[in-house]
């Protein structure tokens, strides 16, 4: 494998990757990859809006009028609102029509900077700049072609690669999407070459992300972390484990596939006649020399908070400041300046897009708490008589249905903040359920029939140079999931078993703080 289609231009970046809008969804997005909805599915809307408006204005409890709000807030996001937009107008709306025109004044006075001064947020401006350096550094490529040529000889090996490259990339990116874009251009030819079935090659390539979203650094759950008001560096390792535990499982079941039925991976005597190059342990050597840069970030990151020596936002800075220096490095020959200020202007635009999103938030959290709508739900969900495991198992219905029309974080910020009070109820770890809501949304994205990363993927596989003659339609990519969905549903539910899997991680980095400090 030579990685021949992720390449990259003259200032390293990826070619072909997308362009990026983080304030359209919250998420860095690809640029004319989000669904719009049609003229008829607008008209629809804007009737429900005015439905949804004119029984605010005349509901006669607070409880009710905060439901009219909420039924606002998603409909604005069908529309294709900035979800900064869909949350903070209806909120405003509902304070105003409340309480008037002096408290509505006083959220868009306060909000703003409660939302976003917290301490916790201070390290994703870093880990965002970390991820474009990366991006900028052209170490996307480098990564796919380490991990393609140390797992090329096991069964299933181009594909365990994918996931093993998707699942990093993810993770330092922040963006799940961008890089099923990126890497989807890269994996999806490269594994048709070497004869795997094309179902086999894009939905590997789906699910390959599906890890990052929990392995830090994790731009979501620093999010999850400040609304939640838990710790930030237990909540980033409390999903390190879960992350490369659910990686390593899709790793286990392409091995599976590529023995009991090897055809699919383009082995056995009925295979389709691919051709995967020869790779010599000399060739292995050098791939890792050409990726020294991404686990010095890492001991750097990890090292630091493990030792003590830094808080998680000195190590983020410290981890971006040495991804600024191989990326001055790497790039020394090609506009390393340029590519750093590329960098930058993306990270504080990014930036921007994610705090007005939390300060949207924070508007939905103020509603809540003028309504009284929160512990009304928490009363009717308690009142339903449902255990732990039940609460759970709704949580996960509800998940994968909003997942097929809101991104990860835009379902984080509108269901968080009305489920937070429900968790002591039940009694269920803060630390644990953000790790569990995370992967719920991600694994939300990519579930048929509308999951946005389905389409994405199907887009991307409409282009010659990734399907090399082959036709892939939408059901082929259907079909590719319902054979590795299975492995993510069980690995949920061996989540809400065996929830120490989350909990080990944070408090051993705990005990060796402790042990630290005291000598």
């Amino acid at each position: 494998m030579t990685a021949s289609n992720l390449t990259t231009d003259d200032n390293g970046t990826a070619a072909g990757a997308p362009s990026t809008t983080s304030l359209a969804s919250g998420t860095l997005l690809p640029t004319g990859n989000r669904r719009k909805p049609g003229k008829t599915a607008l008209i629809v809307c804007f009737v429900l809006l005015a439905v949804c408006l004119g029984g605010f204005f005349t509901s006669s409890s607070g409880p009710v009028a905060g439901l009219w709000c909420v039924a606002m807030m998603i409909l604005l996001m069908f529309m294709s609102v900035p979800v900064a937009f869909s949350l903070a107008i209806p909120s405003l709306i509902g304070v105003y029509g409340l309480s008037g025109v002096p408290a509505m004044a006083n959220i868009l006075a306060t909000s703003p900077f409660n939302a976003v001064s917290s301490w916790t947020y201070s390290v994703l401006p870093m880990f965002i700049f970390m991820g474009m350096l990366l991006a900028q550094s052209g170490m996307a490529a480098r990564i796919y072609r380490a991990t393609d040529r140390w797992f090329s000889w096991l069964p299933g090996g181009l594909g365990i690669g994918t996931t093993a490259a998707g699942a990093g990339l993810a993770s330092v990116s922040g963006s799940t999407i961008g890089m099923t874009y990126t890497l989807g251009r890269a994996g999806i030819p490269e594994m048709l070459r070497a004869g795997y079935d094309k179902r086999m090659a894009v939905g590997t390539v789906i699910v390959s992300g599906l890890p990052g979203g929990l392995i830090p650094p994790s731009i979501l759950l620093v999010v999850y972390a400040g609304i939640a008001s838990v710790p930030v560096g237990p909540q980033l390792m409390a999903g390190a484990v879960p992350g490369i535990l659910i990686a390593c499982s899709f790793g286990l079941f392409i091995f599976c596939i590529g023995i009991f039925a090897p055809k699919l991976v383009g082995r056995g005597k009925n295979a389709t006649g691919g051709v995967q190059e020869k790779v010599t342990w000399a060739q292995r050597f050098q791939s890792l020399g050409e990726i020294w840069g991404f686990p010095l970030i890492m001991i750097v990151l990890f090292g630091g908070m493990f030792s003590g020596a830094f808080t998680p936002t000195e190590a983020g800075a410290a981890a971006a400041l040495t991804a600024m220096l191989l990326t001055l490095w790497y790039t020394r020959k090609n506009n390393p300046v340029g590519n750093v200020s590329r960098a930058a202007v993306s990270t504080v635009s990014s930036t921007a897009a994610i705090f007005f999103i939390i300060i949207g938030a924070e508007m939905l959290t103020k509603l809540l708490a003028i309504t009284g709508l929160a512990p009304v739900i928490t009363e009717f969900i308690t009142g339903l008589g449902l255990n732990r495991i039940g609460f759970l198992l709704v949580l996960v219905v509800l998940y994968l249905f909003m997942g097929m029309f809101f991104d990860t974080l835009s379902m984080m910020l509108l269901t968080i903040p009305i489920l937070l009070p429900t968790l002591a109820v039940m009694e269920v770890s803060p630390l644990w359920f953000g790790v569990f809501v995370v992967l719920l949304g991600e694994l939300g994205m990519i579930t048929p029939p509308v999951g946005i990363l389905s389409f994405i993927v199907h887009n991307i596989s409409k282009n010659p140079e990734v399907n090399l003659g082959q036709t892939i339609t939408l059901k082929d990519i259907f079909t590719s999931l319902l054979w590795f969905l299975p492995v993510a549903v069980l690995f949920l539910i061996l989540m809400i078993a065996v929830p120490q899997m989350t909990e080990w991680l944070p408090d051993l980095l705990e005990r060796t703080a402790g042990a630290t400090a005291t000598q």
